[in-house]
């Protein structure tokens, strides 16, 4: 048996999902046809309370569509300085958008609307004008941490008082209201677009929906075209996401429940130095001086359990819905034998 914690990108669709996506109704999106795709930018955006939806291939499109969508060359974007917009999609608001990061030191992934005030620039012809502010939710290399709605309503004050939009990569959005109880309602209030990500925790293949106001939307479905990513009977993809949104959402507790788990036995080990809180479903540590993550990678390997090296001495895992309680109890007696 293979167990693979490198990532919640490695879930493949459940029976029902892939018999869910056989059924679908298809048409040309690039015409605006495709009964399931529209179905699905409807349905995501009513959650969330915005006007209108746009499907795309993956998240990094929908950030990258985001960032251009609302700034112009020589902008500057305000993001954390572990952000995925800036550290994991191929340098994309430079090359995509030519405009550049304005970097923030938060709380594993996380900052302040005092940081965003502290950060801006006075207007000046040789300062970049700053554009946009981009939070990431929950935080990826943070660990898993989210947002409190309360922290959200205080950048978007900051933002919206200084003519900044913000823009939400909600990769793992529903894996922070799972912990928080919160309205997605309410984040679509504060947030001028968000991204939100299908094939991470909610088990969909492929595909992530960019969500804002009609006139937004406009923007960003001609800069998918220029991006390359207008599709034509994406409705089979688009059927997986809607599954997932109808039958995953509710499960990601589980996930949850099982990183922690996780956790706890990890911190056991005497190889682990120090370990970020597990808030949700990823667990990041750090290794002792007397081994490497690549060598701690390798040996559960040799287990038939796949881990991710995220650093000299760092390694990440995360749960998701392919990993079950009997693969869990595996994992653990691999940690405590190790």
């Amino acid at each position: 048996m293979l167990i693979d914690l490198r990532s919640d990108t490695v879930t493949r669709p459940t029976p029902e999902m892939l018999k869910y996506m056989f059924s679908a109704r298809v048409g040309d999106d690039v015409y605006k046809e495709d009964p399931s795709i529209n179905e699905l930018q409807e349905k995501t955006a009513k959650i969330f309370g915005k006007e209108a939806g746009l499907f795309c291939p993956s998240g990094t499109m929908t950030n990258q569509c985001a960032i251009k969508a609302h700034t112009q060359p020589g902008d500057e974007v305000i993001c954390d300085v572990s952000a995925h917009i800036f550290n994991y999609e191929g340098g994309g608001m430079a090359f995509n958008s030519g405009v550049q990061a304005k970097l923030v030191n938060g709380d594993r992934g996380r900052f302040t609307a005092k940081q965003v005030e502290e950060v801006l620039h006075p207007q000046a012809d040789w300062l970049p004008r700053t554009s946009l502010v981009c939070i990431e939710n929950t935080s990826n290399r943070g660990g898993g941490s989210y947002y409190r709605l309360q922290d959200v309503k205080e950048i978007a004050e900051v933002s919206h008082k200084n003519n900044l939009a913000l823009h939400l990569d909600g990769a793992r959005i529903f894996n922070a209201l799972t912990e928080t109880g919160e309205s997605p309602l309410e984040y679509g209030k504060l947030c001028d677009s968000i991204s939100v990500c299908f094939s991470k925790g909610l088990g969909a293949p492929v595909g992530s929906v960019i969500l804002g106001s009609h006139e937004f939307i406009g923007k960003a479905r001609r800069v998918r075209k220029l991006f390359g990513g207008g599709m034509r009977q994406g409705g089979y993809l688009a059927a997986a996401a809607i599954y997932a949104l109808d039958n995953h959402i509710g499960r990601l507790k589980e996930d949850h429940k099982r990183a922690k788990i996780l956790g706890d036995v990890l911190k056991t080990n005497s190889m682990i130095l120090d370990m970020l809180p597990v808030e949700t479903n990823i667990i990041i540590f750090t290794l002792s001086d007397g081994i490497t993550a690549e060598k701690f990678v390798q040996l559960l390997g040799r287990q038939n359990i796949l881990v991710s090296a995220t650093g000299k001495q760092t390694v990440r895992m995360v749960t998701h819905l392919d990993f079950t309680d009997p693969m869990l109890e595996i994992v653990e007696k691999a940690i405590k034998n190790i």
